[in-house]
């Protein structure tokens, strides 16, 4: 094994880590917003510097490689998919982080029924399912997988563009509720562009391996 390939090899592992750590930020916000648990909330908020310290840790190694290494072909495509999918992976770590903050800044637990009619939770569901799948597809090196990512996100964009009506018919009869309404509007908002970044995951996965497939098809 070359020295490159130990540095790649420890690459991978980093963004395997950074898929892990936003993995389960996701998942704890998920806790947090639909059990109204502020402990668990902060808990997220607490993370998110390790989030952004190992998006940066990965950064800097990924410029590590191009200077020391001139990577070409194959390796090049690795080191370029793992930067872009660093990047996303970080902004999905905000974004739990912002959906966690709306539940430190809101005096009461969400009414139920607010959650029910606005399917929130099923977005969170989806959005975590998405998250395991992408890694999945990274880990298994699999693009079957990762093109299963893009028919998954219909659900986020089918309950992302019938919020807004949802969420004013229930304010009409609910008017005290307008501060909660407006939390769980901006946290599908989140959740749907969750489902965007994890696309973006997928599309750097199948460009990354279906290079790879062709240049070794090209070689027989």
């Amino acid at each position: 094994m070359t020295h490159l390939d130990v540095e790649l090899k420890r690459l991978k592992d980093e963004i395997v880590e950074m898929f892990e750590l936003v993995t389960q930020q996701m998942k704890k916000s998920q806790l947090a917003f639909i059990g109204f648990d502020r402990e668990i909330a902060r808990e997220v908020n607490f993370n998110e510097k390790r989030v952004n310290a190992l998006e940066l840790k990965i950064d800097k190694d990924c410029e590590n490689i191009f200077a020391l290494f001139n990577p070409v072909a194959i390796d090049l495509r690795f080191v370029l998919a793992v930067l872009k999918i660093n990047s996303n992976l970080e902004r999905i770590g905000d974004i739990a982080d912002g959906i966690s903050r709306y539940v430190i800044g809101t005096g009461n637990p969400f009414d139920k029924e607010l959650i029910d009619i606005t399917r929130v939770n099923e977005m969170f569901v989806m959005a975590v399912q998405m998250l395991s799948d992408v890694q999945k597809a990274f880990d298994s090196e699999d693009t079957k997988i990762a093109r299963g990512i893009f028919q998954k996100d219909d659900l986020l964009d089918e309950i992302n563009e019938n919020a807004n009506s949802v969420i004013e018919n229930y304010i009409r009869s609910h008017e005290g509720n307008i501060s909660q309404s407006l939390h769980i509007i901006s946290a599908i908002r989140k959740l749907e562009r969750t489902g965007d970044q994890v696309k973006n995951v997928a599309e750097e996965i199948i460009f990354f391996l279906e290079a790879k497939v062709l240049k070794h098809v090209s070689e027989k």
